[in-house]
């Protein structure tokens, strides 16, 4: 099998094969990976927020039974900073506000907790600095493992916690020998808690890409690699609702190539294969399709397109473009009744903002004028304005695309807009 051009490949294809640098993905990939981490954290995160509190109460009984400071600021750290920051995290865990407030809330509270930390030491006896610098290691291995985070934003807190000890041990506030040991350590740490969570994301990020790339095989077409039928209604249900809801400009596009069961009489299967990769290339690289918009191979050689956002000029030049983008492929067709090369035909639609049609409507009306570019002699594009056909067109919302040239089609295409593509000859 030919591979597809790098230009059609989805952006999991291409990290796939490419692999991935520094535990990242190309934009939109990431974001998507970001919000399923997020997701499936929530529960973790949570208990891990207990767990601190529950082990700062711990250390808090301790310091005052065992240690017994000679001052009160310790305590005032405790309850001036490290537990309202935990109590601040653990409010954001909760569903209403984790999504969009629960990272920010940890990346600037860890740094925080770790800087408590570091100045409840330079108040402890000189005996019982080691006792208290140890917990660093624990907010470490906490930051790399038990809060959610991804590695770098991990790392990036984990060094200003160590930069807080450096500055804390050269303002003299910590003695030097006690400093140099507590960061030797914390380096130590840093070294392991860092190998262990980079191995774990890489791991999590290879799983991710591995759960994308079964779902894409199953949603995609095998033989020209667009969507098939299936997800395409699937999505486009989907995207209609949404863009009819917020009154988003939407078109259809139906593509079928002419005169393809002379072709692989003509040529083989093989060679029908094969033409219908290239035009499926070709019909991508006209559309030019965004993040949301949708390419799907429709049934047998016949191709579907739904755009949003699209002005209505565009839809034209777009479904001009598809006519001559697969003509310029230059694929020989000897049995073609239009011309020496294969070809296309289009039919295009766009329903007005304020349009009450059902989606399956738009797409009959879509494959009517289709069938009208067949009948004016193929190798060609037009568009219709679904309300000057809707009057003479079955739009119960059940019905499927039908083939019958109606009158309405015909008007609209003759008054609406009729694009011809240059027929070969």
């Amino acid at each position: 099998m030919a591979d597809i051009p790098r230009a059609d490949e989805s952006l999991t294809t291409q990290v796939q094969q490419h692999g991935f640098r520094w535990l990242k993905f190309p934009e939109a990939l990431e974001n998507q990976f970001r919000d399923e981490h997020r997701a499936s954290s929530h529960r973790l995160v949570r208990l891990s927020v207990w767990v601190a509190i529950l082990t700062s109460t711990g250390f808090l009984l301790i310091d005052n039974m065992v240690i017994k400071a000679v001052n009160g600021t310790p305590n005032l750290i405790r309850f001036g900073v490290q537990f309202p920051v935990l109590a601040v995290c653990l409010l954001a865990t909760s569903r209403r506000f984790y999504l969009r407030w629960y990272e920010p809330a940890i990346i600037a509270g860890l740094p925080i907790f770790g800087l408590g930390t570091v100045f409840m030491t330079t108040y402890a006896q000189q005996e019982h600095m080691p006792l208290v610098g140890a917990r660093l290691l624990l907010v470490t291995f906490f930051c790399y493992f038990m809060v959610g985070l991804r590695f770098r934003t991990a790392l990036a807190c984990n060094v200003l916690v160590f930069a807080f000890l450096v500055a804390t041990t050269a303002l003299g506030m910590i003695p030097i020998e006690m400093g140099s040991y507590l960061a030797f350590a914390l380096i130590c740490a840093n070294i392991i808690g860092s190998v262990g969570a980079y191995a774990l994301e890489h791991a999590s990020r290879t799983a991710f890409i591995e759960r994308r790339s079964l779902e894409e095989m199953a949603a995609r077409d095998g033989l020209t690699r667009l969507l098939n039928r299936q997800t395409f209604e699937y999505r486009a249900r989907n995207l209609w609702r949404t863009a009819t809801t917020l009154q988003r400009p939407i078109a259809v596009l139906m593509i079928d190539v002419d005169y393809f069961k002379r072709y692989n009489d003509h040529y083989g299967h093989q060679a029908g294969d094969e033409c219908l990769r290239k035009i499926a290339t070709a019909v991508r690289e006209a559309i030019a399709p965004s993040q949301e918009e949708l390419v799907a191979r429709y049934g047998g050689e016949e191709l579907i397109a739904l755009l949003v956002d699209r002005s209505a000029t565009d839809v034209a030049n777009i479904a001009r473009n598809i006519v001559e983008h697969v003509t310029g492929q230059g694929i020989l067709h000897q049995a073609s009744m239009v011309g020496p090369m294969v070809s296309v035909s289009v039919g295009a639609t766009m329903p007005t903002a304020d349009a009450d049609l059902p989606f399956n409507a738009l797409v009959n009306v879509a494959d009517q004028a289709l069938y009208t570019a067949k009948h004016q002699g193929r190798n060609r594009s037009i568009v219709v304005d679904p309300q000057e056909a809707s009057g003479n067109l079955n739009l119960s919302p059940g019905d499927g695309p039908s083939r019958p040239e109606s009158r309405a089609v015909r008007q609209a295409a003759g008054n609406v807009t009729a694009l011809e593509g240059t027929a070969a000859v």
